[in-house]
């Protein structure tokens, strides 16, 4: 410990004088196996790049302290594996570590040099590279997707092992174009997934999506608008952001699109870009004064340093994003601080020039000059957040498969052959390691499972702090009470372009986008199913559902049942008519003999009576649950009984129209036949028509019992169904023919004084029959079909109420309280005294007094 603190004092004292490191030397190990490091240790942003016409040297002019702790991480993992006695026991490894400059023009130099024979810097030409022995054995990195995807063909040509720790783009996933690529780190497609389960977590769904114009940004951007797409979330405003290094005119586009987002409702801007490329954006924004946002950020920029120190930054509002858990390393820190330290001691320094002469600068050029010229505090920063788990886990991924080439156990490696990278390769498939404690494993595309940890900025001047505020291991853990936001009040910061839809009501999109709609109701019968639903669905023939409803009910059958009140006042008046039809009947049997009676009709007119009773017990059909039989009956019972009483009051009407308008000697001839046996041979010539028309009616249009589904709003009408209303109005036919010659029979006849005058009884009784059936016929065509059977029943009594009101009950009325009247001369005239003229006698009921 006294060591270190020592060590500590030296880097301070070393590095506080402006001395010189020589931390580039440690870049490079001899060792049995040599693995090849690719690392953006600097920048060559002033290089001038889009200016080259050779292929000469390119100087890196910025540092980049990430990409040195990578290296760093690299170079402490083979220390590790070196000092341990579970890898590799008995061999030693080595390092050849490169800077890219994050740039393919030099990226491709290194890999060149790994590429090139064990022990020269040249790359012979084969047709069999089966034997071939490069330097490295295999090669850990780059850490962008732009340059993986351009050494990852090369390497692969060669089936060279290449473990990237930060190339995330999920084309490298393809085995057939990239068999010999791994990484330690996720593919981009894991964290598009997380980021559209957070939107959809916090109700976001109206959102801008900004990528770098690289391979990353690209990518990323294709994967999480597809993505985004599927779970109904819609990108207002999309676009490309250009490296810093592109012309005035591509970076103007970036205002404009900053812009649009900046007028639009759009609070949330997903930015999948690199670091770079995510400076050039917030640079705008915060010259512009765009006002605050919700970024989503991806991993690349998230913890980059080129963003957080970015004047301003803590202005453009609030930054979340996820980022790999990894493992704890908290070592590293002061083994950072130690390599800082040797870099900083002459004697250490000149020990490596002694252990490794020949470094190939003239070659390679300096591997980091930038990293002779760094202070504690251009890394001390990067510590707090960095992500160096990858690139340590990417050497013990190595370290793994050649352990089990060389068929390494606990006393020693038994093969000390020399191994060539395709050998290792084949090792490297599906295979298993650990790393920090944690159990990782290359699947069939050369990822890993990596679980990710949701941070949010949290901002201690002069950088942000990184506060975890949930995880995604396929599924989004948030933890809302951790989140704070930039808005007033600390409100969770609404996006959508439209707002959510209350239940029962259903989006009705306008324009381009699924999320700009209208909320439409469900109407009465149809229903939401479910809250992304576009069209209602409407409920089964035997459901039903309010207005605004999310789910149907089953309809309930019902009809006429018994005891409706219209159907109790019904049968009420049923009981009425019932007995005074019963009444009538008792006086006119008691009185069978009586003038009065004689000049009815008899035995006819108790079977009118008769007639008329069954006509008002009818109507008991129409209530209760139809069936078949009661459909068929109803008619039938209703007409024939009517039939009956209307054929005797039509055989009444024409004795009297005889007897009164024609001649004597006509009337003689013709009454004759209006009584006796010919008179039931009338009623029953009626009841054979009237049955046959209805027999027509059953057999040709049979009514029949249907479930009305629609008619009611709540309720399944079971009702009985006229499929024919030409047939069921010839059913009426019959009585209404009689009916009219009643009529036309007795409305001109004259009254006899003295005499008692049955036709205006008759004629009243016509009108009775003739206003309620032409009443029913307007009532039942146009009232509910829920109340059609009411109507009927009503009609019916009504009917036969009438014709007892105007012909029977005045009889009666004669019979009970004035029986002197009841004489021959007064009722049957003529045929009481053969011939001559009768004694005129006041007539009490029909003449006035």
């Amino acid at each position: 410990m006294r060591g270190l603190t020592l060590l500590g004092l030296m880097a301070l004292v070393g590095l506080g004088a402006g001395a010189p490191l020589c931390l580039s030397r440690q870049l490079r190990m001899q060792g049995d196996y040599v693995l090849g490091g690719l690392f953006p240790l600097g920048l060559a942003e002033d290089a001038g790049l889009g200016d080259r016409t050779q292929p000469n040297a390119t100087v890196c002019t910025r540092f980049s302290a990430l990409g040195l702790l990578w290296a760093l991480a690299m170079k402490m993992a083979v220390e590790e594996i070196n000092n341990g006695s579970a890898l590799l026991p008995g061999l030693h490894l080595g390092y050849d570590l490169f800077d890219t400059c994050s740039e393919p023009v030099v990226a491709m130099k290194p890999s060149l040099m790994f590429m090139a024979k064990a022990g020269s810097c040249d790359i012979a030409a084969y047709c069999n590279y089966t034997q071939y022995q490069p330097r490295v054995l295999a090669v850990i990195g780059p850490h962008s997707s732009e340059l993986a995807l351009i050494t990852g063909k090369f390497f692969s040509f060669f089936l060279m092992p290449q473990v990237s720790y930060g190339a995330s783009t999920d084309r490298l996933s393809n085995r057939e174009i990239f068999p010999s690529f791994f990484r330690t780190v996720p593919s981009d497609r894991v964290q598009a997934m997380a980021m559209v389960e957070l939107l959809q977590e916090l109700g976001w769904n109206w959102v801008a999506a900004v990528g770098s114009d690289d391979e990353y940004g690209r990518q990323g951007l294709s994967l999480f608008s597809s993505l985004a797409n599927t779970r109904g979330i819609c990108i207002a405003h999309e676009g490309l952001v250009p490296l810093p290094r592109a012309g005035s005119l591509r970076l103007g586009t970036v205002q404009g699109l900053l812009h649009q987002v900046n007028q639009s409702s759009v609070q949330v801007v997903v930015l999948f870009a690199s670091a770079r490329a995510a400076r050039t954006l917030f640079s705008y924004s915060i010259h512009c004064r765009l006002s605050p946002k919700v970024w989503v950020a991806s991993e690349a920029w998230l913890t980059s340093d080129l963003v957080m120190t970015l004047p301003g930054m803590a202005e453009v509002g609030t930054v979340l994003g996820f980022l790999q858990q990894g493992a704890l390393m908290p070592e590293f820190s002061s083994y950072v601080r130690t390599c800082l330290a040797l870099a900083a001691d002459p004697a250490f320094c000149a020990s490596l020039d002694a252990e490794q002469p020949g470094l190939e600068e003239h070659v390679v050029g300096p591997r980091c000059p930038q990293c002779d010229h760094i202070t504690l505090e251009n890394v001390s920063a990067g510590l707090l957040h960095h992500r160096t788990f990858a690139a340590y886990a990417a050497v013990y991924g190595v370290a793994q498969a050649l352990h089990n080439t060389l068929l390494c156990n606990a006393s020693g490696c038994p093969s000390r052959e020399p191994v060539l990278p395709w050998q290792l390769l084949e090792n490297m498939y599906n295979t298993s390691f650990r790393a920090r404690g944690r159990l990782l494993r290359f699947d069939a595309s050369g990822n890993v499972h990596m679980d990710y940890d949701l941070k949010l900025w949290v901002w201690q001047d002069p950088t942000p702090e990184l506060r975890t505020v949930g995880a995604f291991d396929g599924r989004l853990k948030l933890w809302h009470s951790q989140l704070s936001w930039h808005t007033p009040g600390n409100q969770p910061p609404v996006s959508q372009c439209s707002r959510q839809c209350r239940e029962g009501q259903v989006r009705r999109v306008k324009g381009f986008h699924s999320c700009c709609y209208d909320c439409v109701d469900c109407k009465a019968g149809s229903y939401q199913r479910s809250p992304d639903d576009l069209l209602c669905t409407q409920c089964d023939q035997n459901q039903w559902s309010p207005d605004r409803s999310t789910r149907c009910f089953p309809r309930r059958p019902t009809f006429l049942a018994w005891q409706e009140p219209a159907v109790l006042v019904l049968l009420i008046l049923l009981g009425l008519a019932l007995g005074l039809v019963l009444a009538a009947l008792g006086l006119f049997i008691r009185h069978w003999d009586s003038p009065l009676v004689r000049a009815s009709g008899g035995p006819r007119a108790c079977f009118g009576l008769a007639c008329l009773g069954l006509v008002c017990l009818s109507v008991l059909l129409f209530p209760g649950q139809p069936g078949p039989a009661s459909c068929l009956a109803q008619q039938p019972l209703l007409h024939l009984p009517l039939t009956g009483c209307l054929s005797t009051l039509f055989l009444q009407a024409a004795q009297i129209f005889v007897g009164s308008e024609l001649p004597p000697s006509w009337a003689e001839q013709l009454r004759g036949c209006l009584q006796g046996p010919w008179a039931w041979l009338v009623v029953l010539l009626a009841l054979l028509a009237e049955a046959a028309l209805c027999a027509w009616y059953l057999v040709v249009f049979p009514p029949e019992v249907v479930t009305d589904w629609w008619v009611l709003p709540t309720e399944a009408l079971v009702h009985c169904r006229v499929r024919s209303w030409i047939s069921f109005g010839l059913v009426h036919a019959t009585n209404a023919v009689l009916a009219f010659l009643c009529f036309l029979g007795t409305f001109l006849v004259q009254s006899w004084p003295g005499h008692y005058n049955g036709a205006r009884g008759l004629t009243f009784a016509m009108l009775a029959y003739f206003i309620t059936w032409i009443s029913f016929v307007p009532l039942f065509a146009n009232v509910h079909v829920v109340y059609q059977p009411t109507v009927q029943m009503g009609a019916t009594l009504l009917c036969a109420l009438g014709i007892l009101a105007t012909f029977h009950l005045p009889k009666c009325y004669l019979l009970l309280w004035r029986p002197e009247l009841n004489t021959p001369e007064f009722f049957l005239g003529d045929d009481a005294r053969g011939q001559g003229q009768k004694q005129v006698t006041p007539d009490p009921v029909t003449s006035p007094q």
